[in-house]
């Protein structure tokens, strides 16, 4: 399995930054929306993950993963939306393709084409030398700015608890002020951002 060592040396972080907006073919329920945009979306947090291609091995098993847990996303405001450099025409495809077969059927949120690869680039995700994504993942708040991004290499599946995890961790700074120290998880203390919070924190 090939290794991209040159994308971790250039890599942009786009934390705190606008989420970069686009405009693309997406497939969702069986059907073509032929003029998806992600900033339709503004209002509610976001969820936008990268994979490398439809028809492969790892990444049918992340967009199942994400999907059974659909429910609890929507629970929580937040749109998944995921992203490869196939074909609608291919998503479309694999969605009618069982999963006992490595389909996608049953996969609920919308797969965006970017077949013209303008979005893996705009969110530096893009593997130039084989034109497939990165295992890129970008929480995106209410306000369209990026709050958390990680990206995986190919063989690195990864992991909704933690995905599910950086939610509740950004709502629960947005509603009490407090930062989420490390291995926070819902039901944890928040810590104050301050000297003194960090002494209450530790006492």
């Amino acid at each position: 399995m090939p290794h991209f060592r040159h994308m971790e040396e250039n890599m942009s972080v786009l934390v705190g930054k606008q989420a970069p907006d686009f405009q693309a073919v997406a497939v969702k329920n069986g059907t073509f929306d032929e003029t998806f945009k992600l900033s339709d979306l503004k209002g509610k947090y976001i969820v936008l993950f990268f994979y490398p291609l439809d028809f492969t091995f790892v990444c049918p098993t992340e967009l199942h993963a994400f999907s059974d847990r659909l429910s609890e996303f929507a629970e929580r405001g937040v749109e998944v939306v995921a992203v490869s450099v196939d074909s609608h025409f291919s998503h479309l495809a694999w969605l009618n393709t069982p999963r006992t077969q490595g389909g996608i059927e049953g996969v609920g949120y919308p797969i965006v084409s970017d077949i013209h690869k303008g979005i893996c680039k705009d969110y530096d995700v893009l593997a130039e030398e084989h034109g497939i994504a990165l295992r890129g993942l970008f929480l995106i708040d209410r306000a369209f700015v990026v709050r958390h991004q990680v990206v995986n290499d190919l063989p690195l599946g990864r992991n909704v608890d933690e995905a599910i995890r950086m939610v509740d961790a950004l709502k629960f700074f947005e509603e009490h002020g407090e930062v989420c120290p490390a291995n926070w998880s819902p039901g944890a203390k928040g810590m104050k951002p301050s000297e003194e919070g960090l002494k209450e924190y530790f006492g």
